[in-house]
C-alpha cells in the first residue's frame, strides 16, 4: 500500500512539471497569435485584452506563405512517396532473401544513423554543385528535386530498418502459399506482404513526412527565394527593422496543423510500426 502511494506521488511529481513545461509554451503561442502586434511587443499578458484574428490574415500578406506552403507540401509528399516505395522493395529483399552483402548493407543502413546530419551538409553541397556544372543545368542545388533527394538520405535508412523489422514479423508461410498458387515474388509482395505490413508502411510514411516537413538546416542552405520551404520562410517575419511576433506565432500554428492532425489520426499505426520489431 505504501509503495502504491509512493508511486502515485512520484508520478504526479514527474508528470505535473512535464505537462506545465509542454502546455505553457503552447498556450503563450496561441494567445500571442490572437493579440495585436502592439500588445505582443509590450508588457506580457497572460490573456489577450484585445482579442483579434488579424495576424492569421496578415501572415499571407507579409510573406508569400502560400508559396512556401506549396513548396513544403511538394517536397514532403515526394520524399514520403519515394521513401515508402524504396523502403518496401528494400525491406522485402532484406527480410525474405539471403544474398551476398546482405549483412554489410544492413550494417551500412544502421551506421548512417550514428552520425549527425550536419556532417552530410558539405558533401551534399559539393556533389550537387558539381553535378549541376557537369550537366550544365540547375537541377540539384537550390531546387526542389535536390531537396527531395537530400531528405531521402535521412528518411530511407530508418525507414528500411523499421519496415524490415515489421516484415520479419509476417509469417513466411503466407509467401510460400502464394508462390504455390502461382504468384510471382512481386505478386506476393503486393498481394500479401504490403497489405499485412500496412501499419509499418504508414509509420514509415508518417516519419518521412514529419522529417521533411520540419527540417530547417538543409532547407536553409539548399533552397533560394523561389524554392524556400515553410521552415525557412518563417524567418522572413523577422526583418532588420521589425519582428512581427504575433504573425510568427500565427504562422507557426498554421504550419503545425498538418502534422498535428495527421498524427492524431495515424498515431496508432506509428506506434504499431515502431514497436513491431521490439515485440517480435
Amino acid at each position: 500500500m505504501r509503495e502504491q502511494i509512493s508511486f502515485r506521488i512520484f508520478r504526479w511529481v514527474v508528470l505535473v512539471p512535464l505537462v506545465v513545461f509542454t502546455v505553457v509554451p503552447l498556450y503563450v503561442m496561441i494567445t500571442s497569435a490572437m493579440k495585436p502586434e502592439v500588445d505582443v511587443q509590450g508588457a506580457f499578458q497572460w490573456w489577450p485584452r484585445n482579442l483579434t484574428f488579424q495576424p492569421f490574415i496578415d501572415i499571407w500578406k507579409t510573406v508569400p506563405l502560400a508559396h512556401y506552403f506549396g513548396n513544403s507540401l511538394i517536397v514532403s509528399l515526394a520524399a514520403t512517396l519515394f521513401s515508402v516505395i524504396i523502403a518496401i522493395f528494400s525491406s522485402y529483399a532484406l527480410s525474405r532473401y539471403r544474398f551476398r552483402g546482405r549483412g554489410a548493407f544492413s550494417g551500412v543502413i544502421l551506421s548512417t544513423q550514428m552520425f549527425p546530419g550536419v556532417l552530410f551538409l558539405l558533401p551534399l553541397f559539393i556533389i550537387f554543385v558539381n553535378l549541376d556544372k557537369t550537366l550544365g543545368i540547375t537541377f540539384f542545388y537550390q531546387t526542389l528535386p535536390g531537396l527531395i533527394i537530400t531528405y531521402l538520405t535521412f528518411t530511407l535508412p530508418f525507414s528500411i530498418w523499421m519496415l524490415t523489422s515489421y516484415m520479419n514479423g509476417i509469417p513466411r508461410d503466407l509467401d510460400e502459399a502464394a508462390r504455390v498458387d502461382g504468384t510471382t515474388a512481386i505478386g506476393a509482395l503486393f498481394r500479401i506482404i504490403v497489405p499485412a505490413a500496412r501499419p509499418g508502411i504508414i509509420a514509415v510514411a508518417i516519419y518521412s513526412f514529419m522529417t521533411a516537413w520540419g527540417e530547417i538546416l538543409f532547407a536553409s542552405q539548399m533552397t533560394n527565394s523561389t524554392t524556400r520551404t515553410l521552415s525557412v520562410g518563417l524567418q522572413a517575419y523577422a526583418t532588420e527593422t521589425n519582428v512581427y511576433w504575433s504573425q510568427i506565432m500565427a504562422a507557426s500554428l498554421v504550419v503545425s496543423v498538418p502534422i498535428v492532425v495527421g498524427f492524431m489520426f495515424l498515431q496508432k499505426y506509428l506506434v504499431a510500426g515502431l514497436t513491431a520489431g521490439a515485440v517480435k
